[in-house]
C-alpha cells in the first residue's frame, strides 16, 4: 500500500454498522432522555449566566437575544449534520469515527486528537469558572480558603518562575509575585471528582447528571417565571440601541454589527450536544435515540436562551448587566434577593453538567483512537468492574486538574474554540461527500437542504475560526504537530487498518 493510500484507508459505513452492534465494550444503559440530559449539560453552562447578560452590556443590548438566535441557526447547521451521521454511524467517538468513514484515517487522527485537547480544556476552563462561583457561596457563608488555595497563579507569577527556573535569556527580569495565590484547590478537585464518577458505573454518573441538568434547568425556568412579571418594555427600548466607538481605544460596540459580534462570542455556547454522540455504544437504541438527542439538546437550549435574553435584559437596563454573576445580579437589582441566592446556587450545581458532558467526550474519543490502533491499546482497555474506559478518564481527571489548578483561565481558554469549528467544518463538508459516494444508504435522520444547510455551517465556522486571535493559531499548530509526530511514528503503522490490510 502506498504512502497516500495508508493517509486516506478507512472503514466502511457498513463495517462501523456492523462492529457497532457487535461490539460489547460498553454496557448500553443510556435511554433518549439520558442522551438528550448529556447534550443540555453541554450546551447550557455559562452561555446562560454569564455571556446573556455581558453580551448585552458589552455588545448588543436587548438584541442579545438576536445574537443568540444567529449563532442558535450556525450551529443547528452543524447539529443537523451531527444527527444524520449519529443515525448513521452508531459508534463511539463523534467527528472522530465519522471522518473515519468518509475522509480516511490521516484525517480522522487530526480531528480525534484536536478534540481531545479541545474537550479536556473545556473542562480545565469550566472548572475553574465553577471554582468561582462556589468561593462566593463559601464566602457568603463566612468559610474562607486560604489565598494559596484561592486561584492558579497569574501569567505574570507563572513567567517569573519560569524565568527563575531556566534563566532570563536575555529578557527583562520579571518582578516577583505580588499576590499569594498558587494553586486553584477546587477547580483541581471538582475536575477529578468528575473524573472519578465518569469511571464507576457510566448510568451512575448518568443519573447524577440527569438530576443536575434538571436542577439547572428548575433554575432557568425559575428565572423566567418569575423575571417576566418584572419586565419593563421601556428597557427594550432601543432593541439595538446605536453603535458607538470608544474614543481611547477605538473599539466599537451595539449597532447590528454588535449583534454579530455578540453572536462570534456565544456561538460557543450553543455547541456541546455533539458530545453526546460520543457515548453511541452506550446508548440502548443508537440509531433511533441519537438524532433525537442532539436536535432535542439544542431546541430545548436555544428556547431557553432566547427566553432567558429577554427576561434579563426587560427586568433591568442592559449597560447593568455586564458582571461575572449577570442573572444573579439583574434579580439582586429589582430587590429579589431570595431569587439571587437562588441563581447563584443553580448555577454552581448545573455548571457540574458541562464537565460531565466534556470529560465523557474526551474519555470515549481518547478510547477510539486507542482501540483503533492509532494509540496504544493500554488505553482501550475497559474496566472489567465498571465497564468503563477507566483508564483515559482518570488520566483525563489528572490532567485537567494540574491545569485548572495552575493555569489562569485566559490561558486555557484561548485554545478550546478552534477545535469544535474545525470538527463542524469536517462533519458539514462529510455529509455532503457521503451523499455523493453513497446516496443509496439507508438514513435513520436525513439532514434537510443538505447543499445548503451544510456550506452554511462551514461558513459559519470558517468566520469564527478567522476571528480568534494569532496565538490561539501557533498553540493550535504545535498541538497538531505533535500531533502529526504521534501518528507518523506510532500511529500510521500500528493502525488496525494496517494489521488487517484494509483500507
Amino acid at each position: 500500500m502506498g504512502f497516500f493510500s495508508k493517509l486516506v484507508r478507512h472503514k466502511t459505513v457498513e463495517q462501523l454498522q456492523a462492529e457497532a452492534g457487535t461490539r460489547g465494550d460498553f454496557r448500553r444503559v443510556l435511554g433518549l432522555w439520558q442522551l438528550t440530559a448529556i447534550g443540555i449539560g453541554g450546551i447550557i453552562g455559562v452561555g446562560i449566566f454569564v455571556l446573556a447578560g455581558q453580551q448585552a452590556a458589552m455588545n448588543a443590548g436587548p438584541a442579545v437575544a438576536l445574537s443568540f438566535l444567529i449563532a442558535g441557526i450556525g450551529s443547528a447547521c452543524a447539529a443537523l449534520c451531527y444527527a444524520e451521521f449519529a443515525g448513521l454511524i452508531p459508534v463511539t467517538g463523534s467527528a472522530y469515527t465519522y471522518g473515519y468513514a468518509v475522509l480516511g484515517e490521516f484525517a480522522a487522527w487530526i480531528i480525534g486528537w484536536d478534540l481531545l485537547l479541545e474537550y479536556a480544556l473545556v473542562v480545565a476552563v469550566v472548572a475553574i469558572g465553577w471554582s468561582g462561583y462556589v468561593q462566593v457561596l463559601l464566602n457568603s457563608a463566612g468559610v474562607h480558603l486560604p489565598e494559596w488555595a484561592q486561584q492558579s497563579m497569574s501569567a505574570q507569577t507563572m513567567e517569573y518562575y519560569l524565568q527563575q527556573a531556566f534563566g532570563v535569556h536575555g529578557s527583562h527580569p520579571i518582578a516577583g509575585p505580588s499576590d499569594g495565590h498558587r494553586f486553584n484547590v477546587i477547580a483541581a478537585a471538582v475536575s477529578l471528582a468528575v473524573a472519578v464518577l465518569l469511571t464507576v458505573r457510566t448510568e451512575w454518573g448518568a443519573r447524577f447528571n440527569t438530576l443536575v441538568v434538571a436542577i439547572k434547568v428548575i433554575g432557568v425556568l425559575l428565572v423566567v417565571g418569575v423575571g417576566v412579571f418584572y419586565i419593563d418594555t421601556a428597557n427594550w427600548h432601543p432593541f439595538v440601541p446605536p453603535r458607538m466607538v470608544d474614543a481611547a481605544t477605538g473599539i466599537g460596540h451595539f449597532g447590528w454589527q454588535g449583534v454579530l459580534t455578540g453572536a462570534s462570542v456565544v456561538f460557543f455556547a450553543v455547541f456541546g450536544y455533539d458530545t453526546l454522540t460520543t457515548a453511541a455504544e452506550e446508548s440502548k437504541h443508537p440509531q433511533r435515540d441519537l438524532p433525537r438527542a442532539v436536535l432535542l439538546s439544542l431546541a430545548i437550549a436555544m428556547v431557553l436562551y432566547l427566553a432567558v435574553s429577554l427576561v434579563l435584559t426587560g427586568i433591568t437596563h442592559y449597560s447593568k448587566l455586564g458582571g461575572e454573576a449577570s442573572v444573579s445580579d439583574a434579580f439582586e437589582s429589582i430587590g429579589l434577593h431570595w431569587l439571587s441566592v437562588t441563581i447563584a446556587a443553580a448555577a454552581v450545581i448545573g455548571v457540574t453538567s458541562v464537565l460531565f458532558a466534556f470529560m465523557l467526550g474526551a474519555a470515549r474519543i481518547w478510547f477510539a483512537l486507542a482501540r483503533d490502533g492509532l494509540l496504544p491499546a493500554w488505553f482501550a482497555r475497559v474496566s472489567p468492574r465498571f465497564g468503563t474506559p477507566a483508564r483515559p478518564t482518570l488520566i483525563l481527571g489528572l490532567f485537567t486538574a494540574l491545569v485548572a489548578g495552575l493555569l489562569p483561565i485566559g490561558e486555557v481558554a484561548e485554545l478550546v474554540n478552534i477545535g469544535t469549528l474545525s470538527a463542524f467544518i469536517i462533519i458539514c463538508a462529510s455529509i455532503m461527500l457521503l451523499r455523493v459516494r453513497r446516496p443509496e444508504l439507508q438514513r435513520n435522520f436525513r439532514t434537510p437542504a443538505v447543499w445548503f444547510t451544510a456550506p452554511l455551517g462551514i461558513v459559519f465556522s470558517a468566520a469564527l475560526i478567522y476571528g480568534l486571535p494569532w496565538i490561539t493559531y501557533e498553540r493550535f499548530i504545535v498541538w497538531m504537530a505533535l500531533g502529526c509526530v504521534i501518528y507518523f511514528a506510532y500511529g500510521i503503522r500500528r493502525s488496525k487498518l494496517a494489521a488487517s490490510g484494509e483500507g
